[in-house]
């Protein structure tokens, strides 16, 4: 990817972030970039090349400041702690890049082309938990009759949901934080 569509796609992640889906205006996005609107055409075709451009760029972003949970760790459940945790942090990356991922997954509601990338990336989530819970039952730090598939299900919906709720200030994030190690240690014991 050229420096430019890098350029562009952390604007349109900033934009999603602060005025959602529905406030990503091409003229917007060019402006917040310091483009034209007809690079931006050219990069990305339309509102929904940016779009699923931008979706696909959240999913780096998160990638790259949890890529450092999948080293030092002997324990792999103290990993997936560790790993999500990550997305609960008081940084501004991580707090646009999870305010953007949580207006993409609303607006999927009526954008239906959003469906399936969403779909896509959830899923690979998902499995990466569940990977890390199986290696954990491997370990012996979870037991062998945890359901991995729904834990990691049930975990990374947790963490959705308790991201949106500290970004609307409902919660605290030392709050949320706690909730979720809670979560963990009820999911698979002590």
């Amino acid at each position: 990817m050229s420096e430019r569509q890098t350029q562009i796609l952390e604007a349109a992640v900033r934009v999603i972030a602060q005025d959602g889906v529905r406030g990503l205006r091409v003229e917007k996005l060019a402006a917040e970039a310091g483009v034209s609107t007809a690079l931006i055409y050219y990069h990305f075709k339309d509102r929904a090349g940016i779009l699923h451009a931008a979706l696909e760029h959240i999913n780096h972003r998160a990638q790259g400041y949890t890529d450092a949970a999948y080293t030092g760790f002997e324990d792999p459940r103290a990993q997936l702690e560790h790993l999500l945790l990550l997305e609960l942090q008081d940084e501004d990356e991580v707090r646009e890049t999870s305010l953007a991922w949580g207006e993409l997954r609303a607006s999927a509601v009526f954008n239906t082309d959003l469906r399936e990338p969403l779909r896509t990336t959830t899923h690979s989530w998902n499995g990466d938990i569940e990977e890390l819970i199986k290696q954990a039952q491997d370990f012996g730090t979870i037991a062998p009759d945890v359901d991995a598939a729904a834990a990691g299900e049930h975990l990374t919906a947790l963490v959705e949901g308790l991201s949106e709720r500290w970004h609307s200030d409902s919660i605290t994030l030392d709050r949320a934080r706690e909730i979720l190690r809670r979560a963990i240690t009820l999911e698979f014991g002590t």
